[in-house]
């Protein structure tokens, strides 16, 4: 995990953050939530990846932290 605070938001997100959330197994990548400038908030499910809706910090953590959950079952 690793999040920083911006000055102004990145182009295509609405809120300072520039943030990266990974489940990485085996060297592999399964699960990240992430935005960068153009792109905006998205996550990415093993090869599949989708728009994601921010709301908040805590939001987030509980979001990827579900997604960890179902992951692992």
């Amino acid at each position: 995990m690793v999040v920083w605070r911006l000055p102004e938001p990145l182009p295509g997100s609405l809120h300072g953050l520039k943030y990266r959330l990974a489940l990485v197994v085996n060297g592999a990548c399964v699960l990240r939530y992430d935005n960068e400038a153009g792109k905006g908030d998205h996550r990415h499910h093993e090869d599949e990846e989708m728009p994601y809706h921010f709301v908040s910090p805590q939001a987030l953590l509980n979001d990827f932290w579900n997604d960890v959950e179902n992951w692992r079952r």
